[in-house]
């Protein structure tokens, strides 16, 4: 009788040490997202930092294209206030489209494109942009990562227990497609 309540006693002990760790690998990935988006987030915060100096280097020289670096402030405004991975993918891709529009732009202006200024914003955006896009890779790295293993038995069983909610991509449109319309209200 003994040794039948002993090895009850060990089943249920490994039993709850086996759900603890299916909890914690659920909570540590579903942590990872965050902590990947917080990376996106950084990124977006550093670009959008470097806009208003973009702006007023590029605002001597292109008078006549108020309507260009009011878009890019616009999309400046828009990633500083979107809050959920849709919002955030949506502005991302309206200002890269801005910033696409400036440079393009400053083409037409040799003094501009000849200003240290304006060659060193454009090559701290362009590292930014880098560093953006490597980051929205990890962070879709970490949620396809944390989905699989939602979905894989036995970490399944313990999805609902764990209350971690499925990663959302970070799907930024191409820059080709014409940019979404964001609307924060």
């Amino acid at each position: 009788m003994i040794p039948v309540i002993i090895i009850v006693v060990v089943l249920i002990i490994l039993l709850g040490l086996f759900a603890m760790t299916a909890l914690n690998k659920l909570r540590g990935q579903r942590v990872s997202v965050d902590e990947a988006m917080a990376g996106i987030d950084v990124q977006l915060t550093r670009r959008a930092d470097l806009i208003p100096n973009l702006v007023e280097t590029v605002k001597g020289y292109m008078s006549h294209e108020a309507g260009t670096l009011e878009a890019v402030t616009a999309a400046r405004s828009a990633t500083q206030q979107a809050n959920t991975v849709g919002e955030k993918a949506a502005a991302d891709a309206i200002t890269r489209q801005a910033l696409a529009n400036v440079f393009a732009v400053a083409e037409a202006y040799p003094e501009l494109k000849a200003s240290t200024n304006f060659q060193q914003l454009q090559s701290e955006l362009a590292r930014t942009e880098d560093q953006l896009a490597f980051a929205r890779q990890f962070y879709n790295d970490a949620c396809a990562t944390l989905n699989r293993t939602m979905v894989t038995i036995p970490w399944s069983f313990f999805v609902g227990m764990s209350g971690v909610d499925k990663g959302v991509f970070y799907d930024a449109p191409d820059a080709n497609e014409a940019p979404p319309t964001v609307s924060f209200n």
